[in-house]
């Protein structure tokens, strides 16, 4: 679309013909669809599908991420205007991506939320697009994770976060952000040989036979050497790509509920997702955005570069298959 007439359409969230094409608009105006990308139920004709899932009511610690798709969104919104820097790939002009909204569920009624979530993913991917999830805390991983591993069996992990989430729980009622993947190796959705953990800098006693590339394995040996690391362990399997922004040093991303000092550099961070190119991506999702704990935005605008960065991956993967 030429600038000139760009120019002349009025927010094309709304008003775009069609699913592809950027969006020449001011960023401090309009809806904070994600990218600017159209908001719609129609999954028609979608390749991919961003999505919102603003719940936090399984940590630990702080609450906050319930606020974190909404302000991705609005973070993404400083973006639209170029192709993705680093990629070979411009995913915007060749893929339908639409923006699906927020799932939508009775906050008062925890226990039915991860069925809501499950077919809310479900839906996506019976409709032939793939999925980026936008968080809400750790836990929306596993509900997405059953309905991917529906339709590709057990998956590829490729987790960033400061945290393992393995700890043990074997009550599936339980809904705990550190508790998820421990239930997701348990049964049967992820195979932890094919596995990797990035950034890790906490202790778990148990990793389930999940690869694990720690923080400082990244600063001493280099994100080249890590993202090498994590492709060989894949290889061409069905792969989810998780990133937990407190994978992140807390000085790169505040706005978190459970922040750990050590933590990854947001250059590191970028170099990996870059050089992860070629995996077997299906999905994934960005999660643990707090803005209540971030008054500058930068977790934010973090959460919307890494998300850009799997919709990047994403598209890489289909080109290449």
């Amino acid at each position: 679309m030429a600038l000139e007439d760009a120019r002349s359409q009025v927010d094309t969230a709304f008003t775009r013909p069609g699913l592809r094409g950027y969006a020449f608009e001011n960023a401090f105006a309009g809806a904070t669809s994600f990218l600017r990308r159209t908001y719609t139920k129609d999954l028609t004709g979608v390749d991919l599908a961003v999505t919102g899932v603003p719940f936090d009511q399984a940590v630990t610690h702080r609450a906050g991420t319930r606020f974190g798709p909404r302000a991705i969104r609005e973070a993404s919104s400083l973006m639209p205007f170029d192709p993705p820097a680093g990629w070979p790939t411009n995913p915007l002009e060749d893929l339908a991506i639409a923006d699906y909204g927020d799932l939508a569920f009775d906050y008062a009624r925890v226990q039915d939320f991860p069925d809501a979530l499950t077919h809310h993913i479900r839906t996506i991917l019976d409709a032939g697009a793939g999925a980026i999830v936008l968080g809400g805390d750790h836990y929306i991983t596993f509900p997405t994770l059953r309905a991917y591993a529906e339709k590709f069996g057990p998956l590829s992990l490729i987790h960033f976060d400061a945290h393992s989430d393995l700890w043990p729980d074997d009550d599936l009622s339980r809904i705990d952000h550190g508790t998820m993947f421990y239930k997701a190796v348990k049964t049967g959705l992820v195979d932890p040989r094919r596995s990797v953990q990035i950034g890790i800098r906490t202790t778990t006693e148990d990793y389930l036979g999940v690869n694990v590339i720690t923080a400082r394995e990244v600063h001493e040996k280099g994100a080249d050497w890590a993202a090498a690391a994590a492709r060989d362990l894949v290889g061409d399997h069905a792969a989810y790509v998780t990133f937990d922004i407190d994978a992140l040093d807390p000085a790169f991303a505040p706005g978190t509920g459970t922040p750990v000092w050590g933590g990854l550099a947001s250059w590191q961070a970028a170099a990996m997702l870059r050089d992860l190119a070629g995996i077997n991506m299906v999905g994934g999702d960005v999660v643990e955005v707090s803005p209540p704990y971030d008054t500058t935005g930068a977790t934010a605008i973090a959460g919307a570069h890494v998300a850009y960065d799997l919709i990047c991956l994403y598209h890489w993967a289909r080109k290449e298959r």
